[in-house]
């Protein structure tokens, strides 16, 4: 493929190594089959990437991978949780989720490896309704909340009860999708929810939420996600995929405005709301580069995952932690 197939044969000694480390975990798809063509490329957008709408919504993978003829298809991912599991059952090639959800993922079986880094988003929070009398992590004991399981509001919000002194047990988690978490909270079936932008700012404006916790070296980082087989075969075309994520990175700091006006529309916020989200909490301008820097966090986080038995056993998270990323096609491009 053009120029980006020399980039294969350097890269698939190495991606066959991982490939060998980790297998497929049971139920998932079978790897394409070596050598195989790749006819159409599916990945994934989502509101919590803005340099994904940004893509999408100028053609730039459309036009340099159907030259070389292969499709592009987009699929629309509400949650970490949901690209995870679009990724582990062949349904998409690429996908972006929060560091930790993949972290988690690959801990419990699935084949899954990070390969770039798209955004160090403060995207996660603890959100009340208009008028709650409470105002701290301290008052969660005995509280309904809602929150996502397997994304980074679920992670925060596990972090946020450790940070407190406050066991799981002690409250109850309802598992719901990040737009229904919102719904149950401003309709007062829940007592706080793990918000996650755009929609805890939506929320915010809309109907008076209110933000009571926020720290942002709990997020673990937005990265985008593959296989390890799909390293082996296609390194070329992830190649083209990071540098239209470093256009995107740059396309958005020489046009703020119309990049909120995509994720407006796209979000179906209005502009001052996307513009706190993308403006004001999302740092962008970060290295495409997966390694050291993420690992931290989810080491970290990797005791009260733990504890918590969000991981098979603490072994795995180790050796996941050991084989989660992979950055080899990023160093061509970052």
């Amino acid at each position: 493929m053009g120029k980006t197939t020399k980039t294969l044969a350097a890269l698939a000694a190495v991606a066959i190594a991982s490939l060998g480390l980790t297998g497929c975990a049971a139920g998932e798809a079978a790897p394409e089959a070596a050598g195989e063509t790749l006819e159409t490329l599916v990945l994934d957008y989502a509101n919590w990437n803005p340099l994904s709408l940004v893509i999408k919504d100028q053609g730039w993978l459309e036009a340099e991978l159907e030259a070389e003829g292969i499709a592009v298809e987009w699929v629309f991912s509400e949650s970490s949780a949901k690209s995870n599991e679009n990724l582990n059952a062949g349904a998409t090639q690429i996908g972006s989720s929060a560091g930790a959800a993949a972290f988690v993922a690959r801990a419990n079986g699935a084949d899954i490896q990070t390969f770039g880094v798209f955004s160090q988003p403060n995207w996660a929070s603890l959100v009340v309704a208009e008028g709650s009398d409470i105002d701290s992590v301290d008052d969660l004991a005995g509280k309904k909340i809602a929150a996502a399981s397997g994304t980074d509001p679920y992670f925060f919000l596990l972090q946020a009860l450790d940070e407190a002194g406050i066991d799981l047990s002690e409250v109850e988690v309802v598992n719901l999708a990040h737009a229904d978490g919102q719904k149950a909270l401003e309709a007062g079936e829940v007592d706080v929810w793990a918000g996650l932008d755009p929609l805890t700012a939506n929320s915010e404006q809309t109907a008076g939420s209110t933000i009571i916790y926020s720290n942002p070296t709990f997020a673990s980082w937005g990265v985008l996600n593959t296989t390890p087989a799909f390293i082996a075969e296609h390194a070329d075309v992830l190649e083209v995929v990071l540098a239209a994520y470093e256009k995107a990175r740059a396309w958005i700091g020489e046009n703020p405005d119309e990049a909120v006006s995509i994720l407006a529309e796209n979000a179906g916020f209005a502009p001052e709301i996307a513009s706190v989200v993308l403006l004001e909490r999302t740092n962008i301008d970060v290295s495409i580069i997966p390694g050291a820097t993420q690992r931290a966090v989810l080491e970290t986080i990797l005791p009260v995952l733990v504890a918590d038995g969000k991981v098979k056993s603490e072994e795995s998270a180790l050796e996941a932690l050991d084989t989660l990323y992979d950055d080899s096609i990023a160093k061509l491009v970052g």
